[in-house]
């Protein structure tokens, strides 16, 4: 029934057009105004093998504390989501998120959140009220966005899903339900490897 609810919801939402959190004029959601990202178009990408572009080298310190660089997840499938505490999308899609961490984490599919121009104290905030489990980037400056220059996740939220050779598979600009993105690990997974 949560389920049902939430994806009732995330379906308006999509639907009212805020797929995505804007920094654009009218809006006056305090610190959201000096991000520069805009509205989710609500498209989603997916690129044939023969079209896929290395991802960028991703390092940097998580939420908590620890030091991550992708190479450590090198020949999984990565999911990585570009989020904020201030971003009412996010809220929404981080119980997806979460369900297909779980669901996935022992087939050699790993998660990484980037959390966008955010105060650390509200990140970690809206971590442990999700109980999300998957580490997260901290990125208050956005500099990691913008490694990704031939796929931009110029919006919030916005997730980013790697093949097994570290290549650019599918861009998602808009908040994602769990379904959706289970058909494209689902996918992925097929692949040869």
């Amino acid at each position: 029934m949560r389920r049902l609810l939430i994806s009732v919801v995330a379906s308006a939402l999509l639907a009212a057009g805020l797929a995505g959190c804007s920094s654009g004029p009218g809006n006056t959601g305090g610190s959201v105004n000096q991000n520069r990202y805009e509205a989710g178009n609500g498209t989603s990408e997916f690129f044939p093998p023969s079209e896929r572009q290395p991802a960028p080298d991703l390092e940097g310190e998580t939420l908590d504390g620890e030091q991550f660089t992708l190479s450590q997840v090198a020949g999984d499938i990565v999911v990585i989501n570009f989020w904020a505490s201030w971003c009412a999308p996010c809220r929404l899609e981080a119980p997806e998120l979460e369900e297909v961490y779980r669901t996935y984490a022992d087939q050699g599919v790993s998660f990484l959140g980037v959390n966008i121009r955010d105060a650390h104290d509200q990140a970690v905030a809206f971590q442990d009220s999700f109980d999300v489990t998957y580490p997260s980037l901290a990125d208050p400056s956005g500099r990691i966005a913008l490694l990704f220059r031939d796929v931009p996740p110029n919006t919030i939220p916005a997730t980013i899903i790697l093949d097994r050779q570290g290549q650019v598979a599918v861009v998602l600009r808009k908040a994602v339900l769990a379904d959706e993105l289970a058909g494209y690990i689902t996918d992925l997974l097929a692949e040869d490897g």
